[in-house]
């Protein structure tokens, strides 16, 4: 091998010795670096021409050298780079140089993904409200395979959120509305066990709210939503769970061009005002579940009455699972507990099947404890007809304690504990059994003025609202006539006895119970919203009424409130007057002013024609005996105007006949006292013609004896 092969010869060797020379002398220069000798040439032009290869094809090392950038091409030629590095042909150009648009070819062979440039990826958040619905959509498509009500409420409760609660309502009934008949029925029947227990019903109606603005939506792929959906909301309206007033306050919100107005019409109108409109709704399905309260509550007796006969428990539990209420079997426990007071030798019997349903989950905890809670709070009644009823009760609550299928805290926690604290308890307890009895025999009699009679030996003013709130509840469980009757009673008594604070306290009252109420009276929060607009309209509340007694609910009392709010829809209503006073079906039909201006043309028709039969029929026909009152003052009164003495010859035949009893006499007679000072100014000798017909009357028996001046206030 060639030992000069691949090194410089001695020629390069000495030029490389005299490059730093030749830089030093040139840096020392005192001349401008711009100005050059003709003849002198740079250390670095002398080192590009002197590049030649080394040896054996070897390059020339340019280690430690200064060199200028120079380019040489593939065919050999020297490019000179511009300034700056712009360059020219062949080169990449300048540093920074946007011009040239830079392009990655994805079938170049040394194409590198790594190059391409970064793209920022959008990742999806996940929305807690989505993961929700996706959640109550498999627990509704559940319990439609299952038909587990108690489950599905369950699992619903499990899945807290309680602000998202009114989407179950939109998402169950909307799925449902796509199915057939038999998921239609299922919903309504979870519809009603989800209702206070595990939704409130602020949040119901909010749901039901929502598919009415969704209408439209919702009939591109159901045809037929304006029906299906209506049948709903008439369905809610008849179980209890939407109030009355929903329709009304949502069409307000609603265009009137929009699907979900039709919606609220059709409920309206096709459903609600049909005849017997509660039973085509609730039987519109005709699923499984599809059994009145009335008829529940029946089968509910008779598979008791069979067990007591047969004591086979195995065959009463599968008769209460074959009811499919889960949410109703606290009427199973009620009922199951007064049958055990009233047949003391079937008492072992019940307890038997009573603690096996509670081992097997048929009845659950809150179920049973419901159960004995309503079972206490009608121990009092109950005891009227059956003496034993109160002992018997609390023999068999600590029994069923101890045998562990009763929750002795839950039942604490609800107050029922149907023990006495003191006199005031047994004082309070005497009063409502008499009261009771009073009310019953008013049913019986219509005698309103015996009635009041009984209140006022009784002596018990302070318990006024206690009288109410019973009237009513009495009412509500009966026919249409005694909640008629009980309405005119409520007047009567606010005349007579009753302050306006004693009716106020009794409606509070009332609302502070009518969770406990619906659950024996199906349609208890409508009615109770009738009695309330209904007093409204016979003057015995005020309008500032109703708000008094908003504020005294307890804030916890969803249902009360809606049933005010209901109160006040009803009394918004066109046409309020006439139809709140006809909606118990019968009653006066008039408003107090329509029957003012009736009893004034009758008694002018009177006056002009002196028939006394025909005066004393229209009378009758005003059906507003406790308003007599008023018959007695303003013919008294056009007796001063007229000069004349008809109108005493009218009264005498409505005494004899008893068309107006003393005690509306009374009542006529103190009124035109008590406006004696007004009627002096239009009629000078009022108070004399007054003292003439108040010893007219003392003679004839109108009027007591003791009725004077003094007193006839």
């Amino acid at each position: 091998m060639d030992s000069s092969e691949g090194f410089l010869t001695e020629q390069q060797r000495e030029m490389l010795d005299i490059a730093p020379q030749n830089v030093e002398v040139l840096s020392s220069s005192p001349k401008s670096p711009t100005m050059k000798s003709p003849g002198a040439k740079s250390s670095s032009l002398l080192l590009s021409e002197h590049h030649v290869k080394a040896p054996g094809g070897g390059k020339a090392s340019t280690a430690g050298i200064a060199v200028r950038h120079v380019r040489r091409t593939h065919s050999g030629k020297h490019i000179r780079v511009k300034k700056d590095g712009a360059g020219g042909k062949g080169t990449w150009g300048k540093l920074l140089d946007i011009d040239v648009e830079s392009h990655l070819d994805r079938n170049d062979p040394n194409y590198d993904s790594g190059e391409e440039p970064y793209e920022l990826v959008g990742t999806a958040v996940s929305d807690p409200l989505d993961d929700y619905k996706k959640s109550v959509v498999s627990i509704i498509e559940e319990y439609f395979s299952t038909a587990d009500v108690e489950l599905a409420a369950s699992d619903l409760k499990e899945l807290g959120s309680t602000e998202y609660h009114p989407y179950i309502i939109k998402r169950l009934v909307s799925m449902a509305m796509d199915r057939h008949d038999k998921e239609k029925e299922m919903t309504s029947v979870l519809l009603s066990a989800l209702y206070a227990d595990v939704i409130n019903p602020t949040q119901i109606s909010q749901g039901f709210y929502m598919l009415v603005e969704s209408a439209d939506d919702l009939a591109l792929d159901i045809p037929d939503t304006v029906d299906i959906l209506a049948l709903f909301i008439a369905r809610a309206v008849v179980d209890d769970i939407l109030p009355p007033a929903f329709i009304a306050r949502v069409r307000k919100m609603v265009p009137e061009s929009s699907k979900g107005f039709q919606v609220l019409q059709t409920a309206e109108k096709r459903y609600l005002s049909a005849p017997h409109h509660a039973e085509l709704v609730e039987r519109r399905w005709g699923g499984s579940t599809h059994f009145t309260v009335e008829e529940v509550k029946k089968r509910i007796a008779d598979l008791l009455r069979e067990y007591v006969e047969s004591g086979d428990t195995v065959e009463a539990c599968r008769c209460i699972r074959q009811l499919e209420v889960p949410f109703f079997y606290h009427e199973v426990v009620k009922r199951a507990l007064v049958l055990a007071v009233e047949m003391r030798s079937a008492e072992p019997l019940i307890l038997k099947l009573l603690k096996e349903a509670a081992e097997e989950g048929l009845v659950s905890s809150s179920q049973m404890v419901k159960g004995f809670s309503r079972m206490a709070e009608s121990i009092d009644d109950l005891s009227l007809d059956i003496p034993s009823a109160k002992t018997s009760f609390q023999s068999i609550v600590p029994r069923a304690i101890s045998e562990g299928w009763l929750d002795a805290s839950s039942l604490k926690a609800s107050g029922e504990d149907g023990q006495a604290n003191g006199p005031d308890d047994e004082k309070l307890k005497q009063y409502k059994k008499q009261i009771v009895s009073i009310i019953h025999e008013y049913f019986l009699s219509d005698d309103i003025p015996e009635l009041i009679q009984s209140l006022e030996d009784l002596g018990q003013p302070e318990f006024n609202p206690i009288f109410l709130k019973k009237l009513i509840t009495l009412a509500m469980d009966r026919k249409n006539k005694e909640k008629e009757m009980a309405s005119v009673l409520l007047s009567a008594l606010h005349i007579e006895i009753f302050s306006a604070e004693d009716i106020v306290n009794g409606f509070v009252m009332l609302l502070e119970s009518s969770e406990d109420t619906a659950l024996d009276i199906l349609d208890a929060s409508n009615e109770l919203a009738l009695f309330l607009a209904r007093a409204l309209i016979d003057d015995v509340l005020a309008p500032l009424n109703l708000e008094e007694i908003s504020n005294k609910l307890p804030p916890n009392c969803s249902t009360g409130a809606e049933t005010v709010c209901t109160a006040q829809s009803l009394l918004s209503a066109r046409h309020a007057g006439e139809r709140i006073l006809r909606c118990w079906g019968g009653g006066t039909g008039w408003a107090v002013e329509d029957a003012k201006d009736k009893i004034q043309k009758l008694l002018e028709e009177f006056e002009s024609s002196g028939v006394l039969s025909e005066a004393c029929q229209c009378i009758r026909d005003l059906g507003m005996p406790f308003f007599n009152h008023e018959v007695v003052k303003k013919a008294l009164v056009m007796a001063m105007e007229k000069k004349n003495d008809r109108m005493l010859d009218l009264l005498q035949a409505c005494f004899n006949e008893g068309l107006i009893t003393i005690n509306q006499m009374t009542k006529g007679f103190g009124r035109i006292k008590d406006g004696l000072e007004d009627l002096a100014l239009d009629i000078p000798n009022a108070k004399d013609k007054f003292t003439f017909y108040l010893e007219h009357a003392k003679e004839r028996g109108w009027l007591l004896p003791s009725f004077g001046l003094s007193d006839a206030s």
